[in-house]
């Protein structure tokens, strides 16, 4: 199947158009708020690479990571004290801001702020988060559950436009394979952009290994860029890539974080596989 002869919606995230003939975009950011000052330096960096490099970007950090392996892991500055933060992001740097929630009571207010609800994988089937994400009129980003099949993320389609929102992207960030491990299966791609929503693949998470470190999640970030270069060649609408200016002292999913120094170089090599895609599915009539 050609993947860019499958027409999709497109949605609006502040600036950025993503799905449809629009370009390749990039969500990008680290996995949680550390401080004031380090999400906005690292905000401000992100944005000046990706002007350089020409992708649409949108920001992205959690105020809250409720799900992670240990219950003395740091999670976050909280609800209020996060979006306060993302908030500075959104007026001094001026990219669009996505963030997780974890409870339908978050989705509100989150709204008020930020341009997209992100769903995280465990909660992926959740009706009632999804329907309080889908009542705010944000776009919605799903998280593909690693326990579930790419066809299954129909239903939780069909949730989320039940409430009257149609703005709804499908993240691919890999599936179990076994314990303590993931894999990503290109398929899942185009099965779901079948749905006519954009896709996007989340190179970081992908190479996670789920509490492989036991009291924490351990990763492979050498395998990001060959992931990555694999899903822009299948055809995807935005990748989903946390970083942090030094990995191995992040304060969450640190092992899977790509180096801030490396972004530029992923960025390039996305944004030259996909103008290749495009212009090979210009030529070559469907089969």
């Amino acid at each position: 199947m050609n993947m860019r002869k499958v027409p999709t919606r497109v949605v609006q995230v502040g600036n950025v158009r993503i799905g449809g003939d629009a370009p390749l975009a990039a969500i990008v950011g680290p996995c949680v708020i550390e401080s004031p000052e380090h999400t906005l330096r690292l905000a401000h960096e992100i944005a000046a690479i990706a002007a350089a490099v020409g992708i649409p970007c949108i920001f992205k950090a959690s105020f809250d990571k409720a799900n992670r392996s240990s219950v003395h892991a740091y999670r976050g500055p909280g609800l209020e004290a996060g979006l306060e933060v993302l908030a500075r992001v959104k007026r001094e740097v001026g990219l669009p801001i996505l963030t997780d929630i974890h409870t339908e009571q978050q989705a509100a207010p989150a709204a008020q702020v930020v341009d997209v609800l992100q769903i995280p994988a465990f909660l992926c089937r959740q009706t009632d988060l999804l329907l309080a994400a889908a009542r705010t009129g944000k776009p919605v980003n799903v998280k593909k559950g690693q326990f579930l099949a790419p066809w299954d993320m129909r239903n939780v389609c069909e949730k989320i436009t039940s409430a009257g929102n149609h703005q709804i992207l499908l993240t691919e960030r890999g599936a179990s394979f076994g314990y303590n491990n993931l894999v990503s299966d290109m398929r899942s791609l185009v099965i779901m952009r079948e749905f006519g929503y954009p896709v996007v693949f989340d190179a970081t998470h992908s190479v996670q290994l789920p509490g492989g470190l036991g009291t924490a999640t351990g990763g492979q970030r050498q395998f990001i860029f060959p992931l990555l270069r694999a899903a822009a060649a299948v055809g995807i609408d935005a990748l989903f890539v946390e970083t942090h200016d030094n990995p191995d002292a992040a304060l969450s999913d640190g092992p899977n974080s790509m180096p801030l120094a490396r972004l530029r170089e992923l960025f390039m090599q996305a944004r030259e596989l996909d103008a290749w895609l495009r212009d090979v599915s210009a030529r070559m009539p469907e089969a």
